[in-house]
């Protein structure tokens, strides 16, 4: 299998070492990896249709509507899209259709970080099988997030008080899948700083998560997406 894994954007959230940490994870899983420092790679549609998984890895970039395309349409024939944090869900605050592809755009993390807080498992999906709930020390992401995410696993959001606590704690989604066309997508939220996802659950999580989302490509052929094509929103 061939994954591409591209990082950029607010160095803040150490984007480098976090596709070291993919590399290392998809690597030793037997993937073909190709590690890239520029957007230019979502500009080239064959490209992204030859691969098995995408991982981007940036936060508060700019993406051209041009490539959201490309990206969009790759994953509806099969391409997965993984990542975690804001190198997935806070990439491209200008693109309503990479928020949609995703299923969610950060809106805050109240208290920054170091909030100690707990994740807690809500599915039997075998993406979770065996993992037990466990507590992090990071950024509590929180999320407009889509209603059709397949939620796997969950934070309270009570743990901080600021503006939003007068409309009462929230159990704020922290993983989740979702189908894009014939495309597995997959995201968690955790991954704030490297050491957070590099290792325990958080890692075996991803580690899942990642894989899920490349084997869609196998699955997806043969099938058609005719029936699933629109013009879209062009805003």
């Amino acid at each position: 299998m061939k994954a591409l894994i591209t990082w950029g954007g607010w160095t803040g959230h150490q984007p480098e070492r976090i596709a070291d940490i993919f590399n290392r994870m998809l690597t030793e899983e037997g993937l073909d990896v190709t590690v890239t420092d520029s957007l230019s790679c979502f500009d080239d549609p064959d490209l992204l249709a030859s691969l098995d998984l995408i991982v981007p890895v940036w936060t508060m970039a700019d993406l051209s509507r041009d490539a959201a395309r490309n990206v969009s349409e790759a994953v509806a024939r099969g391409t997965g899209l993984a990542g975690c944090h804001g190198g997935m869900c806070d990439a491209f605050r200008g693109n309503p259709l990479w928020q949609f592809i995703t299923g969610a755009n950060w809106v805050a993390h109240p208290g920054g970080d170091g909030v100690k807080h707990r994740v807690t498992i809500t599915s039997d999906d075998p993406l979770v099988a065996g993992l037990s709930d466990f507590d992090v020390e990071t950024e509590q992401y929180y999320l407009h997030t889509d209603p059709a995410n397949r939620v796997l696993a969950t934070t309270r959001t009570d743990v901080v008080t600021w503006y939003h606590s007068p409309n009462g704690a929230v159990d704020m989604p922290v993983v989740w899948t979702r189908s894009w066309g014939l495309g597995r997508v997959y995201y968690n939220a955790l991954g704030h700083a490297p050491d957070v996802i590099a290792t325990g659950t958080p890692y075996e999580m991803l580690r899942r998560g990642l894989l899920w989302a490349a084997a869609g490509k196998a699955a997806a052929a043969g099938q058609s997406i005719n029936h699933l094509q629109h013009a879209g929103n062009h805003g």
